[in-house]
């Protein structure tokens, strides 16, 4: 198996970690009658560290298409090498650090670690961009 999936599924799993550890802060916050609801009712605005998870939380969600699309398509287009899996392995664990960072609310940092990410994706991508 290519190790591009198993960084894909692998950044599956990251994604879960993403929504558990949003909705635990939550259901923390608006109770697990909220969360066992149909959620309709308008809720008071997030506290800072649950806003802070649920914005990595979609952050994740906006990024990982993009990461499913490169790892995926390398792999699809036997464009794999020792670059897209670095690339893949780089993107995987600055996604890993990202989460506690934007968690603990450390600025600059963070965004220097979402861009390492984004370079890793960039380094899986470019054989499906330039072959």
């Amino acid at each position: 198996m290519a190790v591009e999936l198993k960084i894909l599924a692998l950044g599956a799993l990251l994604l879960f970690v993403y929504i558990f550890v949003a909705v635990r802060f939550k259901t923390a916050q608006y109770g697990r009658k909220w969360n066992t609801s149909a959620r309709d009712e308008t809720l008071p605005p997030a506290e800072p560290v649950t806003g802070r998870l649920i914005r990595a939380q979609a952050n994740f969600e906006e990024t990982f298409p993009i990461a499913i699309v490169a790892l995926l398509g390398v792999v699809l287009a036997n464009r794999t090498s020792s670059t897209t899996a670095l690339g893949g392995w780089i993107w995987l664990g600055a996604r890993v650090v990202y989460l506690p960072l934007y968690w603990a609310g450390i600025p600059v940092v963070r965004t220097l670690c979402w861009t390492v990410s984004m370079v890793g994706l960039g380094m899986v991508l470019w054989p499906l961009l330039v072959g």
